[in-house]
């Protein structure tokens, strides 16, 4: 018998997509000394990040919270850009981290560590290449192209906490895209695109990451976290176009991500500059 709910949708309409089996996840995330304390999953919510923001400022949630919705109604990227996809169609998830070991300069890192974390984790359990565009984009290759199938978004939760959230598209279809340019695992030919599966590899790998990094004081070089990002970030040696606050625009190359996280691009002038925040554009080569 199909179960259906209240609204006479059925909970399984979607055959390839189940639901996550929390159970599992946590049986597979939870252990003693581990930096994962909890594992919680929601059917439908507008953004787990401000859930998450908001349970940490009311104590309910400590370091190594983890929450997951196989829904986002009010997902945002960088730049309060709307993130929406179809019902268990992606990973969607949280985590609260309380960095006290790293001074709070060095707390930058973390949008980009997590995006190593999450490539490493992929690389191992979908078999997906997915490449880092600065500072916080997911992207595979759908076609010969380069598509966005995911993003990071960090946020502080009171004076010591930062909350990671990650969208990462999934099973989504080509008739599902949001935008032409965006992309998911399946369409970049994924091995695998169970979910339970993908999000375990993803968490453990965040998990040796930051434990790394924390280990090191938060320092970027000792903790080989500079080298690695650098490894994999697509924006280097690209030509590119910075939106920076202020409506002022940078074009140049981008040749490296400095100690603080910035992304440095060199200009036809001969001048170099180090941006921290803004949109960058991977300009197409003449």
């Amino acid at each position: 018998m199909t179960p259906h709910n209240a609204s006479g949708s059925s909970r399984w309409s979607d055959l390839d997509r189940p639901p996550l089996n929390a159970t599992a996840l946590r049986r597979g995330l939870l252990h003693e000394g581990g930096l994962w304390t909890s594992v919680d999953v929601v059917q439908r919510t507008g953004s787990t990040n401000s859930d998450l923001v908001a349970r940490a400022a009311s104590g309910e949630a400590g370091e190594g919270a983890v929450l997951i919705a196989e829904e986002q109604t009010a997902g945002r990227g960088r730049l309060d850009r709307r993130w929406t996809a179809p019902p268990r169609s992606g990973l969607f998830f949280s985590v609260l981290l309380r960095p006290a070991e790293v001074p709070l300069e060095r707390w930058g890192w973390l949008p980009l560590l997590t995006g190593v974390a999450v490539a490493t984790g992929l690389s191992r359990a979908a078999g997906v290449d997915t490449a880092l565009k600065w500072p916080n984009d997911l992207l595979v290759t759908v076609g010969g192209e380069e598509r966005k199938a995911g993003g990071i978004l960090a946020e502080r939760a009171g004076e010591d906490g930062v909350v990671v959230g990650v969208g990462l598209n999934v099973t989504l279809r080509a008739d599902e895209l949001p935008v032409p340019q965006a992309g998911s695992l399946v369409l970049a030919d994924a091995v695998s695109t169970d979910r339970d599966t993908l999000l375990r590899s993803v968490l453990r790998s965040l998990e040796t990451w930051y434990d790394r990094w924390r280990s090191a004081g938060g320092d970027p070089a000792t903790s080989t976290l500079q080298e690695t990002y650098a490894a994999g970030c697509a924006t280097l040696g690209r030509q590119v176009r910075a939106e920076l606050p202020g409506d002022r625009a940078l074009v140049g190359e981008a040749v490296a991500v400095d100690g603080d996280g910035r992304l440095v691009i060199a200009t036809a002038e001969g001048t170099r500059e180090a941006v921290g925040a803004g949109d960058i554009v991977h300009l197409r080569p003449a």
